[in-house]
Formats: C-alpha cells, sequence, structure tokens
C-alpha cells in the first residue's frame, strides 16, 4: 500500500500529519507527506522514518503563494492615485475570493504532473482537499481505485480568516468546501462539537469520524512522575534561573490568539516570564517584544521545536495559557493543539473565556483555569491561582493531570480510531 498525506504548508514539521503518517506506516507499505516548497525548507527528506516531500509551485498560479502574508493579492508598491489603488487593492481582493485558496494552487498544478499515485489520500485540511480528489480523479482515469480521507481540522468557513467578508462570499466559499467535503470518501476531525458543527454545513447525516489530534506521551529521563525532574529547557534556554516562573505560550504566533493580552498579564504576576515557543507571521513582531524595556527578562521568544521534543519543553512551564478570544465560532469550538500538549506533560493550563468546548474539559478533568476576561487583570489573576500553589499541592496537581492525559487523551487511544477507519475505507475499495 502507499499512502500519501498531503499537508498545504512546509509540515517544518506538521505534528498531525506525522502522527497520521507514522500510523499509516504500521499498517504497513509507502508514506509520503506531500507539503508545499517554502520557509527554506529541503524539498526532500526524512523525519523519523517518514518520507517528506516539498513540491514547488507552478503554473499561473505560482505567483500568488506569496499573497498569503499580505492576504492580498495586489502588486507590492503599487503607485498612482488613490483612486486606482482603491480600484487595485478591491481587484485584488476579489480575485482573492474567487480564487480561494489561491495560495496553493500553483502546489496543486505541480502535484497534478509530479505526484505519484497512491492507494489513500489523506487530505489535511480545506488547502489540500481538491487536490487529493483531483489525484483520486486521475487514478480512476487510469484505471485505479484509491481512498480520499477528507481531515477537517478546523470548521474553515467558520474562521476568524472569513469574519471581515460578505455574506454571500461566504456562502461562495462554503459551497466550494461542502462540495469538496461530500467527495470524499471519509471524513474526520478532531473534536465532537466540529464534527456536529460540519455535519449540518455540509448537509450530511453521518457526521465526521472524530479522530483527535492528541500527543503521544514519552516517558522523559529523570522525570517524576507529577512532570517534574526532567531537563528543565525553558529555563536553560533562556538562561532564568529555577525560582523563576514560566508561563508558556506554544504554537502559531499571530493575530486572534489573545498574545498582547497574555504579555500584559505576565507582567502583573510576581516573578514570572512569559515564554512563547513557536512560529509564524508574528514570530518578529514577538522578538521585538522580548527587547521592549517594559518586558524585557520578563518576554522571551524560541522558535519552534519538534513535535518528538515538545512535551519536554512544555513540561518546564509551570503553566501553559491558551487565551484565545472567542472571536469565531471555529475558535469557539477548539481544542488546539498546545492543550493536549501542556495536558500530556503534566502542566495546568489557564484558558480565556466563551470557549466552551475547551471549559468543559477544563472543569470536568479538573486540568486548570478558566479565566473572567482576557483583560489583563483577570488573566494574571488564574494565572496566579495556578502557579501560587504550594509546591506540594502543585506537584500533585501535574501528576494528576498527566495521568488524566495518559488514559483519556493519547494518541495510542486516537490511532487506533484512525486504523480501523482507514481499514474500512481500504476494504471498500477493493470490492467490484
Amino acid at each position: 500500500m502507499r499512502s500519501v498525506v498531503l499537508v498545504g504548508n512546509p509540515a517544518r514539521p506538521y505534528s498531525r500529519a506525522l502522527r497520521v503518517a507514522r500510523t499509516l506506516q504500521e499498517l504497513g507499505g509507502d508514506v509520503e507527506i506531500a507539503a508545499v516548497a517554502g520557509d527554506d525548507a529541503p524539498l526532500v527528506e526524512t523525519d523519523g522514518g517518514v518520507a517528506v516531500r516539498r513540491y514547488v509551485a507552478s503554473g499561473p498560479y505560482a505567483r500568488l503563494g506569496a499573497s498569503s502574508a499580505t492576504g492580498s493579492m495586489a502588486p507590492a508598491g503599487t503607485r498612482g492615485p488613490r483612486s486606482v489603488r482603491i480600484a487595485t487593492k478591491a481587484a485584488a481582493t476579489l480575485r482573492r475570493w474567487m480564487l480561494w485558496p489561491h495560495t496553493v494552487r500553483g502546489w496543486w498544478a505541480t502535484l497534478e504532473r509530479e505526484l505519484v499515485p497512491a492507494d489513500l489520500y489523506h487530505a489535511c485540511g480545506s488547502l489540500t482537499i481538491a487536490a487529493a480528489l483531483a489525484a483520486r480523479r486521475r487514478d480512476q482515469a487510469a484505471g485505479r481505485r484509491s481512498v480520499v480521507v477528507y481531515d477537517a481540522i478546523d470548521d474553515v468557513i467558520g474562521s476568524n480568516n472569513v469574519l471581515g467578508m460578505p455574506r454571500l462570499v461566504r456562502w461562495w466559499l462554503g459551497r466550494r468546501e461542502r462540495g469538496w467535503a461530500r467527495a470524499a470518501d471519509v471524513r474526520i476531525t478532531v473534536n465532537d462539537e466540529l464534527a456536529a458543527r460540519l455535519a449540518r454545513r455540509w448537509g450530511i447525516d453521518e457526521r465526521p469520524i472524530v479522530v483527535p489530534n492528541w500527543p503521544a506521551a514519552r516517558a522523559r529521563a529523570g522525570a517524576a512522575p507529577d512532570g517534574s525532574g526532567g531537563p528543565d529547557r525553558i529555563r536553560a534556554a533562556i538562561g532564568l534561573p529555577a525560582s523563576a516562573r514560566i508561563v508558556l505560550f506554544q504554537g502559531r504566533l499571530g493575530p486572534n490568539l489573545g498574545l498582547d493580552e497574555a504579555a500584559e498579564a505576565v507582567l502583573l504576576v510576581p516573578d514570572a516570564a512569559f515564554v512563547l515557543i513557536g512560529f509564524g507571521r508574528w514570530f518578529d513582531r514577538s522578538r521585538e517584544r522580548d527587547a521592549d524595556q517594559r518586558f524585557a527578562g520578563r518576554h522571551f521568544t524560541l522558535p519552534a521545536v519538534h513535535p518528538d521534543e515538545l512535551l519536554e519543553w512544555t513540561a518546564s512551564a509551570d503553566v501553559a495559557v491558551v487565551p484565545l478570544p472567542p472571536v469565531s465560532a471555529n475558535q469557539r469550538a477548539a481544542t488546539p493543539n498546545k492543550l493536549w500538549e501542556a495536558i500530556a506533560a503534566g502542566t495546568p493550563v489557564v484558558v480565556g473565556p466563551g470557549l466552551p468546548v475547551m471549559a468543559e474539559l477544563v472543569r470536568r478533568d479538573d486540568l486548570g483555569v478558566i479565566a473572567d476576561s482576557l483583560a489583563p487583570d483577570d488573566l494574571a489573576r488564574a494565572i496566579a491561582t495556578v502557579i501560587d500553589a504550594p509546591a506540594e499541592v502543585a506537584s500533585a496537581r501535574r501528576a494528576r493531570v498527566a495521568r488524566v492525559a495518559a488514559e483519556r487523551y493519547s494518541w495510542p487511544i486516537a490511532a487506533a480510531r484512525y486504523r480501523e477507519v482507514v481499514t474500512a475505507a481500504l476494504a471498500l475499495r477493493q470490492r467490484p
């Protein structure tokens, strides 16, 4: 069997794609992660035994990927009268909507020529599903039968990215994504709330199968059952003493993630430092804040680390913050990777208000604290509630959080569900 996991970014690395690819390897055969070339990543490499190939965009849409950083297709440095600039920007915005997802269409064109056929195509998100369906059509034309799994990692039509779009445009994009979803052989997503929401949006009776992106807990050399005692990766990297209290945010750095509020909140917590481990368009902005006199010694930005090492870094923190503002339906239904990675490491969390899915998890399993608001005072109070606990209470809490994660929220549990789904789909493919 040959399987391809399609990723609409450079996958440097992408935790869900790696977990899925490794699970497919256990079923036997060749597995490839087919990603987008960029970020100076090598075009071909191996990650933990999984082949990663990055395809360079080509064709008439090749140059459009650069617009993803600005959200516009307008030529850089457009000159002329104000009316001309406005008209140019409006036309570019309209083209971007009509060509959505414009940033990967050049990548799709290259996949059409260069991607080796497979038995199974796992499409990670809305940027990849059209390419997977196109590959299945090519297989059918050549007399082969293949399976497409649409992994709807979020509700793209209910996401932050569409908040400013007119209702008619959102309807048009939703119609396009719904057609792709319904054409897939298998549909999966990451939590029950999203499964229900997507089934309604796509107009299907059977909900997508839930395969959460839970990490696999890994034993750390020298670590105690409560997660302490292992390598203190964060403090060693930024040169802080053991007495410093680490408030961690890790993952994508960008707008609408509560990063400004969290940075201000940590200044109100004595002996605390805000550490961001991540990537994205706000990485340089975050680095600039590191050097700001107000935040000097209290704000540190580190590059993203490999998913296989992330739990060890996360375990160095005293608390992990997930301060997402509930600005979109997708955000309100989110269970982001940073939540699962924190609890897998035994690190308690502080979650922002208005996020009912995460709030239910935090309350039910006593995983941390829900802030009253994202105002710095309220966020600081929630952080202090966690890190001001006596040492013996904090140790017992970390042990309990890690135990809950290992028993209920670990990748081997999700992987077993995924293997069932894939095995059934491939069995159907063999029928006449």
